[in-house]
């Protein structure tokens, strides 16, 4: 069996208010932690937090979420999601900046975040700030030994690795998200890994769907009933030495996500188990 650590990401309120409950349900013991509520990435909270996954929980990255709006569709996304948009930049900077310290105070190397529709056009001046604002933000990771890492979905794998050469810095990786890619209309994800390569430092494991219309993204499913074919996207990886975590991820809330979760890990296993 190939030894790939499987987990589930899960907010930090959940971790904060309820402890490892949900993930020991899940027969589970690694997570990446979403953070969208920056004012919750407190000292008192990071302390609180290595008790409570002391011995029991590994967490692997945190995904670092920022305040402003935020619409995930293909009209209104480009102007409010990410680093993108110039009048929400500087305040998201400074949050991604929080994420990253805090981070280093729970042991983890490596934040997540989607940077946004990152423009295709290298010459715009768009292209040029967006880069500008991704490097100050990673600069500032590097000094705390943190990478910084893009969640794959609103731009195309190209697009991402022109970013990230552009950018320049060595503390820099992916959070591959098979299912964005399919889901934002960008790439199949398995051709997508050829791009990736060694940067790839996670992976969701989530299923949709290609949109059908020029607005909405596509549908979200359970992992194995959406286009993304997992057996060849982990031969993909394997092929590449890939090490890091496959992160179940299932944007729906009560018991049908928990079956879902756990139909995913199943089909994971199922598929492990083959090399």
């Amino acid at each position: 069996m190939y030894d790939l650590d499987i987990g589930v990401i899960i907010p930090l309120e959940e971790l904060l208010e309820h402890g490892t409950k949900d993930l020991d349900e899940l027969g589970l013991n690694m997570c990446q932690v979403n953070a969208w509520h920056i004012e919750n990435l407190t000292k008192e909270n990071a302390e609180k937090l290595k008790k409570i996954t002391k011995d029991k929980i590994k967490i692997c990255s945190l995904w670092v979420g920022w305040p402003g709006p935020r619409v995930w569709d293909f009209v209104e996304g480009p102007a409010t999601l990410g680093l993108v948009p110039k009048e929400f930049r500087y305040v998201r900077m400074e949050a991604l900046k929080q994420g990253a310290k805090f981070a280093k105070e729970i042991g983890v190397k490596d934040i997540v975040t989607h940077v946004g529709f990152i423009p295709e056009n290298p010459s715009t001046s768009e292209y040029l700030e967006t880069v500008t604002s991704i490097r100050y933000v990673a600069r500032e990771a590097k000094k705390l030994g943190i990478y910084f890492n893009f969640e794959t979905g609103q731009e195309t794998p190209i697009t991402l690795l022109r970013t990230i050469e552009d950018v320049g810095l060595d503390n820099l990786g992916i959070n591959l998200d098979p299912a964005n890619l399919l889901m934002y209309g960008k790439a199949n994800p398995v051709d997508a890994v050829d791009l990736y390569k060694g940067l790839i430092r996670s992976v969701h494991v989530k299923d949709g769907k290609y949109p059908t219309n020029g607005r909405d993204l596509g549908e979200e499913t359970p992992v194995g009933e959406g286009s993304v074919n997992f057996p060849l996207l982990l031969e993909k990886l394997i092929s590449y030495n890939y090490k890091g975590p496959l992160i179940i991820e299932r944007e729906i809330t009560g018991h049908e996500q928990k079956k879902d979760i756990l139909k995913a890990k199943e089909l994971l296993l199922d598929i492990l188990n083959k090399y």
